[in-house]
């Protein structure tokens, strides 16, 4: 999976709509919405906000089920 599949599995996953989500963590849901189709990324601050709001990591939102836990 791709960072733009990984954010809308995540967003579905707690049940919040593309605007709900983009007022959040504070940009409109058109600039959102560029996110899930893969024409745009977020900066790397609201990325952390998107990962905050849906209790998860930036690392998971980019790698998805590649992303490792490194326990050293």
């Amino acid at each position: 999976m791709i960072f733009s599949d990984n954010l809308r599995t995540a967003r579905e996953k707690f049940g919040y709509t593309q605007a709900e989500l983009a007022s959040l963590v504070g940009v409109s849901q058109p600039t959102y919405a560029q996110w899930e189709t893969g024409a745009k990324a977020p900066t790397v601050l609201t990325a952390v906000k998107l990962a905050r709001k849906l209790q998860t990591t930036c690392e998971a939102l980019v790698l998805g089920d590649k992303a490792v836990t490194d326990d050293a």
